[in-house]
C-alpha cells in the first residue's frame, strides 16, 4: 500500500518551497488558481523565487507586491478583471523584477518540453514577434529536414508545480475538470508537485474516473486538503469567482502603502485559510455558491 501524502499546507511549502525555487502557479488559466500557496509563501517570506504560469491573475502580482519574486516567466501579469496588476508594473519599472515575455502557446510548449526531457521543441509561433528580445529561451532555427524556418521554445523545468483540484484522494491520485490550460504538462514537467484539493476522497472515487486524473500519484509530493483554495478565483462545481475581491483589490493595489494594508488585512491577519474564509463571511461565501449544477454523463469502463 502506497504511503499517504497528506499535508497542512505550511508544511507543504515549507518542505518543498526554498528560496529561490521556481514556481508554476495558475496552469489552469482563469480559473483554479491556489492563492492559498502563495498567500502561504508570503507568510513564510519566502525569497527571490522564479515564478512560472500563464495567466496566473492577481496571484502573480500579489507574491511581487510582497518581495518574494525576482523573475517571472508568463504570458500575462495583471487583474483579470481590471487590467493592470500594479505591484508587477512598480516593480518592473523600478527593475526589481526580471521578466521574460511568453505567449501562452510558448509556455505550454516550453512545459511539454520539460515534461518530455528534450531541450526544447519546435514551433512556427512567435515568428515575427517581439517575445525572442525578452526571453532568451526563444530562438531561430532552421528545420534539419525541411529547411524550415522554426522557433525553437526552450524547456521549461520548475522546482515546484502547484494545482487546486476539485478532489483527490491521501496518496495523490486527483481529479480535476473544467479547463486544465498547462496542468497536465506542468505537473510532468516539475519536481515537485504540490496539490490542493476542495475534497479529500476515497481511492475507489478516483478509480471510478481514471480517465480524468491529472498527474499519476507517484508524481506527487504533497496533498493539502484546503477547501476555498482558490478563493477569489473560480472552482468548477464548486464556487463562483469573486468579481467583488478583484475590484477590492485593484483600488487597495493602486500604492505600495495600500497593497501593504491590504495584505495586512487577507494575508498576515489570517494565519490559514480557514480564518480567511472566516473573515470573508457566510454572507460573501453563500453569494459565491453554484447557481446550477451541470452533470456530465456516467461513462461505462466496463468489459
Amino acid at each position: 500500500m502506497p504511503a499517504e501524502k497528506r499535508m497542512r499546507l505550511d508544511e507543504a511549502i515549507d518542505r518543498f518551497v526554498e528560496d529561490g525555487s521556481s514556481v508554476a502557479l495558475g496552469t489552469g488559466l482563469e480559473t483554479c488558481i491556489p492563492f492559498c500557496a502563495g498567500h502561504e509563501m508570503i507568510r513564510q517570506k519566502k525569497q527571490n523565487l522564479v515564478l512560472i504560469g500563464p495567466i496566473s491573475d492577481i496571484l502573480f502580482d500579489q507574491l511581487i507586491g510582497a518581495g518574494c519574486v525576482r523573475k517571472v516567466q508568463a504570458a500575462w501579469v495583471g487583474n483579470v478583471i481590471t487590467g493592470s496588476g500594479y505591484n508587477f508594473r512598480r516593480a518592473y519599472e523600478q527593475k526589481r523584477l526580471v521578466v521574460e515575455d511568453h505567449s501562452n502557446l510558448t509556455m505550454t510548449m516550453a512545459l511539454r518540453a520539460g515534461a518530455m526531457g528534450v531541450p526544447f521543441m519546435p514551433s512556427k509561433t512567435a515568428l515575427g514577434s517581439d517575445l525572442p528580445r525578452s526571453n532568451p529561451g526563444l530562438k531561430a532555427i532552421v528545420c534539419p529536414f525541411t529547411g524550415e524556418r522554426l522557433m525553437a521554445v526552450s524547456a521549461i523545468r520548475p522546482d515546484v508545480c502547484i494545482i487546486a483540484v476539485q478532489r483527490a484522494d491521501p496518496f495523490g491520485n486527483a481529479h480535476a475538470w473544467g479547463n486544465l490550460g498547462l496542468s497536465k504538462e506542468a505537473c510532468l514537467a516539475s519536481e515537485h508537485i504540490i496539490l490542493t484539493a476542495e475534497r479529500i476522497v476515497a481511492p475507489e472515487v478516483i478509480g471510478s474516473d481514471p480517465n480524468r486524473v491529472l498527474t499519476p500519484a507517484f508524481r506527487v509530493s504533497a496533498v493539502v486538503h484546503e477547501p476555498w483554495g482558490a478563493h477569489p478565483s473560480p472552482m468548477p462545481g464548486f464556487y463562483n469567482r469573486d468579481h467583488q475581491a478583484f475590484l477590492d483589490y485593484q483600488e487597495a493595489s493602486r500604492t505600495a502603502e495600500g497593497y501593504n494594508r491590504w495584505k495586512a488585512t487577507w494575508i498576515d491577519g489570517v494565519s490559514d485559510r480557514k480564518k480567511y474564509v472566516d473573515r470573508l463571511g457566510s454572507e460573501r461565501i453563500q453569494s459565491l455558491a453554484l447557481r446550477e449544477h451541470l452533470i456530465s454523463e456516467p461513462a461505462d469502463f466496463g468489459y
